[in-house]
């Protein structure tokens, strides 16, 4: 069996998952910034953008449902801590060249241990949502470019990603 251990704090010296133990870790304000977006086509976007889709406001909807996954993420992610998070921002926007629904979200908490889970779990319940809402009308649409724009707070430093 290859030594699984590594740089991986979630496994064990025999290479097994557990949850690390935080609780030594000074309380410092963590931050952490993600973003993703959905592809759709000319029709569903003119529906979202316009309001038409049956099922009500997407942008609206999928905002509170992006909070919500937040809120849920060590329900989802097995060896997430829960956190009690200070703060979460979501915003979507649309991008019309792309035929896109962009999702950033921006979580913040004082703890242990960072919030890049939720803000990631954030992008992607939201995302998911506009799925949902628009699948009547296009069943194609693509989710892709999630990703982790930056991190503050913790011994790992911050992050910033170049783009």
């Amino acid at each position: 069996m290859a030594d699984l251990t590594g740089d991986f704090t979630h496994f064990d010296n025999e290479g097994r998952a557990h949850m690390v133990n935080v609780g030594e870790k000074d309380i410092t304000h963590r931050r952490a910034v993600a973003a993703g977006r959905i592809f759709v086509n000319a029709e569903t976007f003119r529906l979202i953008q316009s309001g038409g889709v049956k099922k009500g406001d997407v942008l609206t909807v999928a905002q509170v449902a992006g909070i919500m996954g937040a809120k849920r993420t060590p329900d989802l992610i097995p060896l997430c801590h829960p956190l009690s998070l200070n703060g979460a921002e979501l915003s979507l926007s649309l991008d019309e060249e792309a035929l896109a629904v962009n999702v950033r979200a921006e979580l913040s908490c004082a703890g242990r241990t960072g919030v890049e889970m939720e803000a990631l779990t954030a992008v992607s319940v939201a995302l998911l949502t506009v799925y949902d809402m628009c699948k009547a009308v296009q069943r194609d649409m693509v989710i892709g470019d999630i990703r982790l724009l930056s991190k503050s707070g913790g011994v790992h430093g911050d992050f910033e990603r170049n783009e």
